[in-house]
């Protein structure tokens, strides 16, 4: 699943009514706090469902994989920038049943430009 940052309500979800309170938490407080100008996030749960440290969770949202371009990265390096991620959601990796992993890509807006032209020409 993939989120455009933008459509980040603008108050906290209330995770007892969703069936994503984590995505619906990481979208929101990703976008409150580093303004990303794009933001995808995509739930891989599924794909590590199998694995032995996996097999009594219950939850279905415990692998994210994120795409965070913001201004608030620039001049961080790349374990800073993934270090903000992870005590931001420190609560939710360490909780029974919470978020296990998170494979970020934390990119600059230039760094995002420069990435898209590569591309483009490939």
């Amino acid at each position: 699943m993939s989120t455009e940052a933008s459509t980040a309500p603008e108050v906290p979800p209330d995770s007892g009514h969703s069936e994503t309170p984590y995505e619906d938490k990481i979208r929101w407080a990703l976008t409150q706090s580093l303004k990303p100008t794009y933001l995808k996030i995509y739930n891989d749960s599924h794909k590590h469902a199998h694995h032995t440290a996996m097999r009594d969770s219950v939850s279905k949202e415990t692998h994210f994989r994120l795409e965070i371009v913001s201004e608030a990265f620039e001049g961080k390096r790349l374990p800073m920038r993934h270090r903000l991620i992870y005590q931001m959601f420190s609560k939710e990796m360490n909780a029974e049943g919470g978020i296990h992993a998170m494979q970020l890509l934390t990119l600059t807006p230039k760094e995002w430009e420069d990435r898209q032209a590569k591309s483009n020409v490939e």
